[in-house]
């Protein structure tokens, strides 16, 4: 029986070792260079980093992972599981903007994980080394680039005593906040994600064959979750292929993504629910007509709220494409649960549920909620009243708790964060709860999730902590009131979730609201690498908070969407 998947790669690279692991598109596009791993390199690059890192002295310590997309990030991150050295996936910095965000949020990382090596590509090693001056976090760090290390190292490498308890790999789940999180995932929590995804998603031994192998595309940043757990290592865990891409080639050309499918024809491929409908803006009758998606059989949207009206249009505009509704498949996870929790059935159209009476099978118009499925096998899933902390029954809202091998073994490093997430119980319930902060409900077995009892704001699949957001705004122009701005998202319908910004600004200074708007706007877009929907400035004292002075973000949402906020206005020129 496997201990790891480090076990199961030495499999794949005995049994079948010419066999595609990974191929990745370096354009984006199908007709351009491609690059690709067989088990029996991947095996060999992967115990190359091992040995390397093993002969350091390094095991058991953390490794930051900087690397650009590609597969080199593959072998790095497989290398550190076979050198039992805890993986520290990272954004690299790339872009000037992006380069501020990610240098941030890497030195934060670094000090929380008490990194001791960073493996990188070779342009962010270089870059880093001619910023060592001016980055004391780098002191005592070791800094190399994967590609040098050389295939001659692998033989070195001895395999790591990796118990299912062991902690195979840090996923931060902040995209910005100033106190990072890093959800401490097992190697037995990856192998019982991994049969949940494969149970769920239909990836039996006989549909893998039926499909010669092909098993993923994906465009999904691989230093996230979603990108990470599902396409890369859903792979590797059952000896499959995927084809892979950068997630920017697919913003800079959404239709790349069904190009890939078509081409490579997989059974399985998704994104948030965002990628849809970015697809569905390029799809003309000139794309239309070249694609052949009769093969997709698992759609997977997750990771953002899922919409009815995207999955209707999805399927209506893509059907002369060969794309069928039965593909679609709404699904829910979340890094604290390693990711998986619950998914649709293969086969089947999704379930709505209808406004009115709560009613499955709702028609679109009607829908409320979209269903995300049923739990995995041997994950339990309860609906809590967050307060009491007693179960709910059938169709009544309130937050979901997760049970299970696949529930992480807390954060790192912040007993307290972790007994309050992850050490929750239920009266005749013997396993302790993952207190997700989502809120949803239970019917007929599936899972539908309504909304978030946190305040924590998600735009095109990437988190953003509405403190962050306030902290960021308030420091742009003196007229704004410390403690007096409140962050959040407002869902816009075909555009998805966006965010809001609502800010008190002093009196008399109604002159400037125009310039301090221009100010907010770019402030937030260069910290966070977000977008801002819309800027609202309020007279002083209007914002509702609570007795203790607390921002009423909730409150201040049902304001801005009611139209009842004390919006102030540049004066008109004479």
């Amino acid at each position: 029986m496997a201990r790891s998947l480090v076990d199961l790669l030495t499999a794949h690279a005995s049994n079948h070792p010419d066999r595609v692991a990974y191929r990745y598109l370096v354009t984006g596009d199908c007709d351009g260079e491609i690059q690709e791993l067989t088990y029996a390199r991947l095996a060999t690059r992967s115990r190359a980093v091992a040995a390397w890192l093993q002969e350091r002295g390094l095991t058991g310590s953390r490794a930051m992972l900087l690397h650009p997309p590609g597969l080199e990030f593959i072998s790095a991150y497989l290398g550190c599981l076979s050198a039992g050295v805890v993986a520290v996936p990272g954004v690299p910095p790339q872009g000037r903007s992006q380069n501020h965000r990610a240098l941030t949020r890497m030195k934060r990382l670094m000090a929380d994980a008490d990194a001791r090596v960073v493996l990188g590509g070779r342009e962010v090693i270089a870059s880093l080394d001619g910023l060592a001056a001016h980055l004391p976090e780098l002191d005592g760090i070791t800094l190399i680039a994967t590609e040098d290390i050389p295939d001659e190292a692998a033989a070195a490498w001895r395999p790591p005593l990796t118990g299912p308890d062991d902690v195979a790999f840090l996923q931060y789940t902040s995209g910005s906040t100033a106190a990072p999180r890093g959800v401490v995932v097992t190697h037995g929590n990856l192998l019982d994600n991994q049969r949940v995804i494969t149970e769920r998603m239909g990836h039996t031994p006989e549909t893998i064959a039926a499909y010669d192998h092909e098993l993923f595309v994906s465009w999904l940043p691989v230093y996230h979750d979603m990108g990470l757990i599902g396409p890369v290592l859903n792979t590797v865990h059952l000896g499959a292929t995927a084809t892979l891409f950068s997630p920017l080639h697919f913003l800079q050309r959404p239709a790349r993504w069904p190009a890939a499918v078509s081409r490579y024809r997989p059974h399985t491929s998704g994104g948030p629910n965002f990628a849809y409908e970015l697809c569905l803006k390029h799809a003309d009758p000139d794309l239309l007509d070249g694609l052949d998606l009769g093969s997709w059989r698992v759609a997977f949207n997750g990771a953002e709220p899922v919409r009815a009206a995207t999955l209707r249009r999805f399927a209506d505009v893509f059907a002369p494409a060969g794309f069928r509704r039965e593909a679609l498949y709404p699904c829910y996870g979340l890094a604290e649960a390693t990711l998986m929790v619950t998914g649709g059935t293969v086969g089947a159209p999704p379930t709505l549920l209808a406004a009115a009476d709560g009613t499955p099978n709702a028609g679109e118009a009607d829908a409320a909620a979209v269903s995300c499925g049923r739990p995995g096998p041997g994950v339990s899933v309860a609906v809590v009243h967050p307060e009491r902390r007693q179960e709910l029954p059938e169709g009544e809202v309130g937050e979901i708790w997760v049970g299970g091998a696949s529930v992480a073994k807390g954060y790192w490093r912040n007993a307290l964060a972790t007994r309050e997430t992850f050490r929750a119980q239920l009266p005749d319930r013997e396993c302790r709860f993952l207190r997700t902060g989502d809120l949803g409900l239970l019917r007929g077995g599936e899972l539908f999730v309504t909304g978030r009892l946190k305040d924590l704001i998600v735009v095109d699949g990437r988190n953003h902590y509405p403190q962050d957001l306030e902290l960021t705004a308030e420091l742009t122009h003196p007229a704004l009131r410390p403690g007096c701005t409140a962050a959040f998202s407002v869902d816009f319908g075909a555009d998805g979730e966006r965010a809001v910004v609502v800010a008190e600004i002093a009196p008399d200074t109604a002159g400037e609201a125009e310039k301090i708007t221009d100010l907010i706007r770019s402030a937030v877009g260069e910290a966070h690498g977000l977008a801002v929907h819309d800027v609202v400035l309020v007279a002083a004292g209007t914002i509702p908070k609570t007795s203790s002075g607390k921002i009423q973000r909730g409150a201040t949402r049902t304001a801005y969407v009611d139209g009842t906020l004390s919006v102030v206005t540049a004066p008109a020129l004479d």
